[in-house]
């Protein structure tokens, strides 16, 4: 259960009172040196923009007491734990107890990643799929679920997890700054994943995300900063991409669904509790 100090709980009020819609930005790296210098300001904004809750994605395990350093500065900031596909040569012997052990060690871990599989910037398909397929069983242990970054590799993903859950069972999930066609999304969507949605569903050119964005049932979509990459229209000049920018993202995804940004920020934000176990203050 997540406790909120009482000048933060009265900070959030105000904003709810103030008609702020309330969002969940449920893929950040805030731990990247780009933020280290100004953090306080960087929440200020989040707050200001309506942001209640924020997960923390972990690109390997060595990030995870930064990350709790932070969670214990920002009480809005849950985590997850686990190795990303392009640092799979640091998986050893050991990995997969310390993710376990140190998933089990703090209550504000809610997922096993970013985990998953990149074939556009390394080919090391056979060592991807091991050590992907070992954080999908750790996350099924703790039923957890577990953040899937996917580029270049979605039919194999989508081959691969439909073998993991033949054999083992399926487990909860999120493909994170999803970019794919919507006949992709629809094979994840099959597979009973949630969607996410980055600043790249505001991009003009995007038009395959476009499609997507408006396919996913509602209670499977949420939305995401990836930050510091990927800023949306209109901060594409940014330096840093932020999590309050996560409202373009809502806004964009409501104008391709035909629906209000309230309406958006609503249910991604139920539908963010419902898949990390979240609370978020009442309105």
């Amino acid at each position: 259960m997540l406790f909120y100090s009482p000048l933060l709980r009265c900070y959030l009020f105000l904003e709810t009172r103030l008609s702020v819609p309330q969002l969940v930005d449920t893929h950040v790296h805030l731990n990247f040196s780009t933020f280290q210098d100004d953090l306080e300001g960087i929440s200020r904004a989040w707050r200001d923009a309506g942001v209640v809750r924020l997960v923390h994605s972990c690109v390997e395990p060595t990030e995870f007491s930064g990350i709790q350093a932070l969670a214990d500065r920002f009480p809005e900031l849950s985590f997850a734990v686990g190795l990303h596909p392009l640092d799979v040569e640091k998986w050893g012997d050991h990995t997969a107890a310390e993710i376990l052990a140190l998933a089990r060690s703090d209550a504000r871990v809610v997922a096993i990643g970013e985990t998953g599989l990149d074939f556009y910037k390394a080919d090391n398909q056979a060592q991807q799929r091991l050590v992907f397929e070992a954080q999908l069983a750790i996350a099924q242990s703790l039923d957890l679920p577990v953040i899937i970054h996917c580029r270049d590799a979605a039919a194999q993903m989508a081959d691969w997890l439909g073998a993991f859950f033949a054999q083992r069972g399926s487990l909860k999930g999120v493909m994170h700054c999803w970019s794919g066609t919507p006949e992709e999304t629809q094979w994840f969507l099959d597979l009973g994943l949630h969607v996410s949605f980055s600043g790249i569903v505001t991009f003009k050119n995007a038009a395959q995300v476009h499609a997507s964005a408006q396919m996913v049932p509602s209670d499977r979509l949420l939305i995401e900063t990836d930050c510091p990459f990927l800023a949306p229209v209109p901060k594409r000049g940014d330096r840093r991409n932020q999590p309050a920018y996560v409202r373009y993202v809502a806004e964009r995804v409501a104008q391709l669904r035909g629906v209000s940004v309230e309406a958006i920020a609503q249910q991604t934000t139920a539908n963010a509790c419902q898949l990390f176990n979240l609370s978020v203050p009442p309105i």
